[in-house]
């Protein structure tokens, strides 16, 4: 396998980890959120949001930084300039998601520790819920930008020099 070949096989994989542990996450923490709410069922929310920052460190954040590295090696070995606008569209978006991504951890933390210390789904409180919200207000436009990767990534719609 040459060196392509390999970083090209990295970055796709990484793309696809990244694409879907980000959408494994959001249905599982919104469904499990919205059940535990719906019937009182704080065991139930620990596990999700435990689950869920695990997910993030043991996947998204390992295929992130692959992501980016493999892509600017790609760029590297094909002759693509770092200031074109097909590789500053893409570098912008990908920061763009890193923007929206970080609060995302911090909230999906703070929410697993409060859900921890909370003796029932009542206790959690009006702040609770709206970081819930705020997580997957911040989550969808990064959804909808890693969509638009994805198309960048493929289709090159951009000069490449």
């Amino acid at each position: 396998m040459d060196a392509h070949l390999f970083w090209r096989l990295l970055h796709i994989l990484s793309s696809t980890v990244l694409f879907g542990t980000g959408a494994g996450i959001a249905y599982f923490a919104w469904f499990g959120y919205r059940r535990a709410v719906r019937i009182g069922e704080i065991d139930g929310l620990r596990a999700v949001l435990r689950l869920t920052v695990i997910a993030d460190t043991a996947f998204t954040a390992p295929a992130v930084v692959l992501q980016f590295v493999s892509g600017l090696v790609l760029m590297r070995i094909n002759g693509w300039p770092l200031d074109s606008p097909w590789a500053l569209a893409s570098i912008g978006l990908f920061m763009i998601v890193g923007l929206l991504w970080m609060p995302v951890i911090v909230l999906q933390v703070l929410m697993s520790g409060a859900a921890n210390r909370a003796p029932s789904v009542a206790a959690l409180g009006p702040a609770f819920h709206r970081s819930f919200v705020l997580w997957f207000v911040l989550g969808v436009p990064a959804f909808l930008i890693v969509i638009a990767l994805f198309y960048l990534m493929v289709a090159k719609p951009l000069p490449l020099t």
